[in-house]
């Protein structure tokens, strides 16, 4: 880990917007609360909104915009929504069209910004609890995977939950459950741990986002709801156009983890 991992947010977001950080941000500015963004026209946000107020798992909402500002007044309202995440993805009609590091020509006066938590929040945690955390250690993206869970639907939206992995020693694991239900604006808890093909993950090295890692000797898989949902969810529902981060390049807030966390 370097010193990187110790600078403030504003200083993260700066060094994001002038394109000088590009790639996953778990472990950028630790204790500083990271979210998934989601980006939808107005006419679509309610029904969103209630989307993620019925599945608070994987869709913890820190934050949403007024219609047309890309700046999330309660959690960081010197921030830029276009431009201060590393990779943004861009889905039209449910498909995958690009790719970029801006987001400012598409930002119109009917774009609603929604803010949701992540876990990259508490694997500050975990580590300051001895508990390893092998994307980190491997400098790679988390791996996460459509499972066989559903969301409830609201409206349009419906489709399976997202989870991310991390593997787990087996004697950390009661712990590892304890430390992450501290944060249930973040995802808290995890939804599953051991057996994947209980909820429809057939290869672990083949994960649907992120980076496959190596499961030791030892260690059981542990999963938590994952923000990504709502990009399966867009893959679903095929809304004519929805923004998201890319998978594990977050936006870092201002908050300091404690406050979405019962420390």
């Amino acid at each position: 880990m370097n010193t990187l991992d110790r600078i403030s947010a504003a200083d993260a977001r700066d060094l994001i917007r002038r394109g000088d950080w590009t790639k996953p941000t778990s472990g950028l500015a630790n204790g500083y609360t990271q979210g998934n963004l989601v980006v939808l026209p107005k006419e679509l946000a309610f029904e969103f909104l209630s989307f993620c107020q019925r599945n608070p798992k994987p869709c913890p909402v820190l934050d949403v915009t007024e219609p047309g500002s890309a700046v999330p007044a309660l959690v960081a309202p010197d921030a830029d929504l276009r431009v201060d995440i590393p990779k943004y993805r861009v889905y039209r009609s449910g498909e995958l069209v690009e790719e970029r590091q801006d987001i400012t020509e598409l930002w119109d006066e009917n774009m609603v910004g929604f803010l949701l938590g992540c876990s990259f929040t508490f694997e500050h945690a975990l580590m300051n609890n001895g508990i390893p955390v092998r994307h980190i250690e491997r400098e790679c993206n988390v791996p996460m995977f459509k499972t066989n869970i559903d969301c409830v639907k609201a409206g349009r939206f419906e489709g399976p939950m997202v989870v991310s992995m991390r593997p787990i020693p087996e004697k950390d694991v009661v712990r590892a459950v304890q430390v992450t239900s501290r944060f249930p604006s973040v995802h808290g808890a995890p939804v599953h741990i051991g057996n994947p093909e209980a909820i429809g993950i057939n290869d672990l090295y083949q994960p649907d986002f992120g980076d496959p890692v190596q499961i030791y000797e030892g260690e059981v898989p542990v999963f938590w709801a994952c923000g990504v949902t709502p990009q399966a969810v867009a893959m679903h529902v095929k809304p004519e156009i929805m923004i998201t981060h890319a998978p594990g390049h977050m936006f870092i807030t201002d908050v300091r983890d404690e406050k979405y966390g019962v420390l």
